[in-house]
């Protein structure tokens, strides 16, 4: 996908199993943004747990850029899903939004790294999650503040809901930096429902397995 400058460009990409299979799908994207560009993508996997799904995509951007993604992960029994970015300009800026599901015996591994290379970029990634029945996930963030991105910002946070006590859960955000005056900031919750909690829900009739149905409709 090439983006001419100051251009704006909006790409679905839907993954799904509408009949009975198995096998392996997967997608690669590549997105060149030019100057004041911006690129807007929003991925849905929703395969059956019969499904291996690969999602592979590099992003570049030039002066001014931006770069948006929204990856919903649902289903396939394993998936990967890897991103790598180079915001080569001034002022580039990308946005990463990552929802997920982990449910009976999936698993789902994350892998995203963004380099800064231009001053005063900006980058943002933001991962939110339930893990449910005997499901695995490791997410890895890194962000890489290259020598002579002056002024450069980079965040990442995730949020993690373990709903089933068999989950298996592993955070690795990474911070790598050789240059001064940048910023750069990660973060993960991770929690469960608490006793007071299950003991609400109970009071009023509703058993753990309900509560936690109930908890996945609300994240």
């Amino acid at each position: 996908v090439v983006a001419r400058p100051q251009a704006t460009l909006d790409l679905r990409i839907a993954l799904d199993s509408p009949v009975n299979g198995q096998g392996v799908v997967g997608s690669v994207l590549r997105v060149c943004a030019y100057e004041y560009a911006t690129v807007n993508v929003t991925c849905t996997q929703t395969l059956d747990d019969s499904w291996i799904a690969l999602d592979d995509t590099g992003l570049f951007l030039d002066e001014g850029a931006r770069v948006n993604v929204q990856h919903t992960v649902l289903g396939a029994g394993a998936s990967a899903t890897g991103l790598a970015g180079d915001l080569l300009g001034d002022t580039a800026k990308v946005t990463i939004d990552t929802d997920y599901l982990g449910a009976r015996e999936q698993v789902h591994d994350f892998n995203y790294e963004l380099r800064h290379r231009g001053r005063k970029t900006e980058c943002e990634i933001d991962a939110n999650g339930v893990l449910t029945g005997t499901s695995k996930k490791v997410y890895r963030g890194t962000i890489d503040l290259v020598h002579g991105c002056k002024g450069a910002t980079g965040t990442e946070r995730e949020t993690v809901l373990l709903a089933n006590k068999g989950v298996d859960n592993k955070t690795v955000p990474v911070i790598l930096c050789a240059e001064e005056n940048v910023e750069g900031s990660h973060g993960a919750t991770i929690g469960e429902l608490d006793a007071d909690t299950l003991f609400y829900f109970a009071s009023r009739g509703i058993d753990r397995a309900a509560a936690e149905a109930l908890s996945l409709i609300h994240i």
